[in-house]
């Protein structure tokens, strides 16, 4: 049995009290703390976008699907870019027009994804299998699979008019290197089979799953993608190339948007442009050697800043739900999956 004299009484309850107010005190900071990435994008969604300044005579449109734009349907979002490229969001468009337009031009689409090592395993299906229900549904789409294991694609049943190619590509030891390869294959490809059965492309990387409609909305002759991360920041926080040494550097006073890579296309014409282009300057940094800080998407950005898209997806085509409740993105079109970046980017994964 332990005896406290009156005054040990005193002392530990007046520590007890310290130690009370101590932690009333640091519970607020500590949820800060705990909380400050949710807080920072919650503030950032309130940074407004532009505005869409031009009339819709001063667009430049790609198809007579987009005559049928409505850029004033959306005023919290910005819906045209300076140079006349629709920006598409939810309630902008009316799909029918749009798959009636490329119903009568008989299009069909390409679709190219990479699934390299154990990418394969843990992403392919899931994806092949929402692209199926949300992706162009209705028209003839290919989708060509990049692989060094061919013998794991999975067997699906496809709709009318849909079919699988696998098309080999070598293992490299760096994800980097796989990331920046991507503009070879995708090129040769298009020389070698799409041109001469496919008017569009579209490229995507293999961690996402679709969740809602990708339709012809999405066809133009150039189309990039703004980053979920990026679409509400200030131009100095975007995360362009810095090195002046490399061929994707870009000035603090250039870019227009930032764009995500895990989502681009066209027509075969512009997207072998886009994937010869960013493959030269690629290989022209390894030569140096000099690598982007963020490999294919820093040469992308920079050659979407150079040769204006002809027509800008907004986040909805790419989003990524750590980011939380955004009033602006009415419908989830593609998310990305979980990021699995130990386990899949080993050496020689």
């Amino acid at each position: 049995m332990i005896y406290c004299s009156g005054g040990n009484r005193g002392q530990l309850a007046g520590t007890s009290a310290l130690i009370k107010k101590v932690l009333v005190l640091s519970l607020p900071t500590l949820f800060f703390v705990y909380h400050i990435p949710y807080s920072i994008r919650f503030l950032e969604g309130l940074i407004p976008m532009g505005k869409c300044e031009l009339s819709h005579a001063d667009m430049k449109l790609d198809n007579a699907g987009d005559k049928g734009l409505n850029f004033g349907s959306r005023t919290d979002v910005q819906t045209c870019t300076y140079w006349g490229a629709p920006i598409i969001w939810d309630g902008m468009f009316n799909p029918d027009v749009y798959d009636r337009t490329h119903t009568k031009d008989h299009t069909s689409v390409a679709l190219t994804v990479f699934a390299v090592g154990r990418y394969l395993d843990v992403y392919l299906k899931d994806f092949l299998i929402s692209a199926e229900l949300h992706f162009m549904v209705g028209f003839p789409v290919t989708y060509y699979v990049f692989t060094d294991v061919p013998e794991k694609i999975p067997a699906l049943k496809l709709a009318s008019g849909r079919e699988l190619k696998f098309m080999p590509v070598k293992r490299h030891s760096r994800w980097q290197d796989i990331s920046m390869m991507r503009m070879k294959s995708i090129r040769d490809a298009i020389d070698s089979y799409i041109q001469h059965n496919h008017q569009y492309v579209f490229c995507m990387d293999v961690d996402q799953v679709f969740r809602g409609r990708f339709g012809t909305e999405a066809l133009g002759d150039s189309v990039a993608l703004l980053h979920a991360h990026y679409y509400h920041r200030f131009r100095r926080m975007w995360t362009y190339d810095r090195n002046p040494k490399s061929q994707a550097y870009m000035a603090d006073s250039q870019g227009d948007f930032y764009y995500h890579a895990a989502v681009f296309g066209g027509s075969w014409q512009s997207v072998k442009q886009i994937t010869d282009t960013c493959y030269r300057t690629i290989m022209e940094d390894k030569k140096n050697p000099v690598e982007a800080l963020w490999h294919d998407e820093s040469h992308l950005n920079k050659y979407f800043w150079k040769h204006k898209p002809s027509k800008v997806l907004s986040p909805e085509y790419c989003w990524d739900t750590s980011i939380g409740y955004r009033s602006d993105i009415h419908i989830a079109r593609l998310l990305w999956q979980k990021k699995l970046s130990d386990r899949l980017r080993g050496t020689g994964s």
